[in-house]
């Protein structure tokens, strides 16, 4: 390694350590309660979190504690792998995953006065051309993260999903705005606060849940569920994700992590 690269790395750490950058945890707390994506019949639906105590300072095993998880590949704070949806069936799974395209600038849209007036507020290409007019292009291996205040909605089930008569009413991109973030630029990622990267009208769109289609089929991840988006500004700050290396895996709870430069 250069000089010039440990510097680099040696100025992140002491930045970190003297607070010039914070880590900011984008990660909702995974517990039982933590909220699911419901499809309707006849889809199958994912498990939610359970546990099973296998031994806790006890007989079964007296100085330890330890249990046994089910839970879906996809619940709570998750990344989507390409191979998650079928126009992305022979791209990457999760644990075959670059660790370079886990790691990226951030660039926050916030959409969050537009979705408290609208709930099923929808992204469109004009929003996106808008902010790249104001901050920049949006650089290669970037995460573009939808801030839409639906975090604070994340320990209330009901709320989260919003499930209306019409089905579920959560903001999210539209259709054109799907296509531009899957093939106008070279990103690593999309992330919402909300269950899932699509709006949660997107199953009547044409081709229905259009980010999905587009984003996966190109090879690019999704990153669902995060927190704290307010804490970050709209550029500069760097995202770190950190699925399971899942063999064969669809998609991996995640912890995910912000690097924030202090002002």
């Amino acid at each position: 390694m250069s000089s010039i690269e440990t510097s680099t790395v040696a100025a992140l750490l002491d930045a970190i350590a003297g607070g010039g950058v914070e880590v900011v945890d984008l990660t909702q707390p995974l517990t039982e309660s933590t909220p699911v994506i419901k499809l309707p019949p006849p889809f199958a639906n994912t498990p939610g979190l359970t546990r099973t105590e296998i031994s806790r300072y006890d007989d079964r095993g007296p100085a330890w504690a330890w249990y046994t998880l089910t839970i879906g590949e996809h619940v709570g704070t998750h990344l989507d792998a390409p191979i998650h949806w079928v126009t992305g069936k022979d791209g990457a799974d999760v644990g075959s995953i670059g660790p370079s395209q886990l790691i990226g600038p951030a660039c926050v849209i916030d959409k969050t006065a537009e979705t408290e007036s609208t709930p099923g507020y929808l992204l469109t290409v004009a929003d996106l051309e808008a902010w790249e007019a104001e901050n920049g292009r949006v650089p290669d291996g970037a995460w573009v993260l939808l801030k839409t205040g639906w975090g604070s909605r994340a320990q209330d089930e009901a709320a989260f999903l919003n499930v209306r008569e019409n089905g579920p009413e959560t903001p999210g991109p539209d259709v054109e705005a799907s296509r531009w973030l899957a093939h106008e630029r070279n990103l690593s990622g999309f992330g919402v606060e909300t269950v899932g990267i699509d709006a949660g009208a997107a199953g009547g769109f044409d081709p229905p849940f259009p980010l999905h289609n587009f984003l996966l089929g190109a090879g690019r991840l999704g990153l669902t569920q995060l927190a704290n988006l307010d804490r970050l500004p709209v550029t500069g700050a760097l995202l770190v994700v950190s699925p399971l290396r899942l063999v064969g895996g669809t998609g991996s709870p995640s912890r995910v992590f912000a690097f924030v430069p202090r002002r």
